[in-house]
C-alpha cells in the first residue's frame, strides 16, 4: 500500500494516507476531526480547504464541485472540497 502524506494547517499535523483515499478519511487515522465535514457528497461546503501545495496530486475537480465552489465564493483554483479530493501525493492544506 502507497501512502502519501498530508500537511494540514494552520495545526502543522502530518497525516498519512493511503493513496486515493478523501482527505476526509483522516478521520480513521486520528481521533482529531481537523477537517469539519458533513454530507461528503459535495453538498454542505463544510471541509472546504485552500490548497497550498499539491494541487495537482488532488485529482480532477469535477462541474458540480467547480460549480458550488463558485457559488460559495471560492473559484479562485486554490480551494477544494476535502470529500472531493483523492490523495495522489503529499500535498498542504490549510483548513478554512
Amino acid at each position: 500500500m502507497v501512502l502519501h502524506r498530508l500537511t494540514l494547517l494552520p495545526q502543522g499535523v502530518d497525516i498519512l494516507l493511503p493513496s486515493g483515499s478523501p482527505l476526509t478519511d483522516i478521520e480513521y487515522e486520528t481521533p482529531e476531526r481537523y477537517i469539519p465535514f458533513g454530507c461528503r457528497s459535495g453538498a454542505c461546503g463544510a471541509c472546504i480547504v485552500e490548497v497550498l501545495e499539491g494541487l495537482d496530486v488532488l485529482g480532477e475537480a469535477g462541474d458540480e464541485e467547480l460549480d458550488f465552489l463558485e457559488d460559495l465564493g471560492r473559484a479562485d483554483g486554490k480551494h477544494r472540497l476535502a470529500c472531493q479530493c483523492r490523495l495522489l501525493g503529499p500535498a498542504t492544506v490549510r483548513v478554512d
